[in-house]
């Protein structure tokens, strides 16, 4: 099982004729997902990559059945691409771009939830969503790791990839990095949800990182609706007060959205939470040994 994406989805490009657009495409094609066409209203009618390049996403998905969008889309282009998505309802958004204005993300965030929540977005500033040995959409390598029974959820993008690779020899049903952006489409909440609701998911892994309260809300998530076993890593606990790091959402002030804070919030609710990656791999490294 997998939460999401599955050997069945339907994969088209938002942005596939572009330089990343094109390298990516060629690379989920490679692992085996199945993307069926692009979206560029200029090049409307060609193909690119031996596959069909439509004028919108709306023509896109009555002509190939796509259930998937990848947005690689320059920052000043995301907004315009993603509501376009939203309103030919495709049931999964995935927007890679990084530097989209928090204006922006924003403005779509709530175009989706005012047309019903019809599409799920993931992102922006994100590496995508992978089920391993069924599909991969968005840049997380799929070579990495193997198809499994734990569900991964994760701000960071070079986290997901070592916590994928660390955890290999047990496998990943779906990971799914949201983005560390202060506006995302998909929250740690959403995917642990997910994954409690998946019957090929035994346990979870949850990489969050300074600022923000959003590790602090899915604590209280966990505490009243997840009932499998999770261990989480928060990056950041040697990141200067007051400093914005990396991600946009990254900033602390004072103690609130401090590392330790966050670490402490898991814990009450019985996560256990490690201090490095490597030794949250062997937190649940032990978890998955003793099933």
């Amino acid at each position: 099982m997998a939460i999401w994406l599955t050997e069945n989805s339907k994969i088209i490009v938002q942005g596939m004729t572009g330089g990343e657009g094109t390298k990516h495409t060629r690379r989920m094609l490679a692992s085996g997902a199945k993307v069926v066409g692009g979206v560029n209203a200029r090049k409307a009618g060609t193909t690119h990559e031996g596959l069909p390049v439509f004028g919108t996403v709306k023509e896109a998905m009555e002509k190939t059945g796509a259930d998937v969008s990848v947005v690689f889309v320059p920052p000043a282009f995301t907004k315009d691409a993603v509501k376009e998505a939203i309103d030919a309802e495709i049931p999964l958004c995935v927007v890679i771009t990084e530097g989209v204005p928090v204006h922006d993300s924003t403005e779509f965030w709530a175009y989706a939830v005012e047309k019903g929540n019809k599409t799920r977005i993931i992102g922006p500033n994100c590496p995508g969503i992978a089920s391993p040995g069924a599909s991969n959409a968005g840049i997380i390598p799929a070579d990495i790791t193997t198809a499994g029974r734990i569900g991964l959820v994760s701000k960071s993008g070079t986290l997901t990839y070592q916590l994928m690779y660390e955890l290999r020899d047990f496998g990943f049903s779906t990971a799914v990095g949201i983005g560390g952006d202060p506006v995302i489409g998909t929250t740690h909440i959403d995917a642990l949800q997910a994954f409690q609701d998946d019957p090929g998911t035994d346990a979870i892994v949850m990489i969050g990182e300074i600022g923000g309260d959003a590790e602090e809300r899915a604590a209280a998530y966990i505490e009243q609706h997840v009932t499998k076993p999770v261990v989480a890593y928060v990056a950041g606990f040697t990141a200067p007060e007051g400093k914005t790091m990396g991600h946009a959402g990254a900033i602390v002030s004072g103690s609130a959205g401090t590392a330790q804070a966050k670490k402490e919030a898991l814990e009450k609710v019985g996560v256990r939470v490690g201090k490095t990656p490597s030794e949250t791999a062997r937190l649940m490294r032990e978890i998955m040994q003793a099933r």
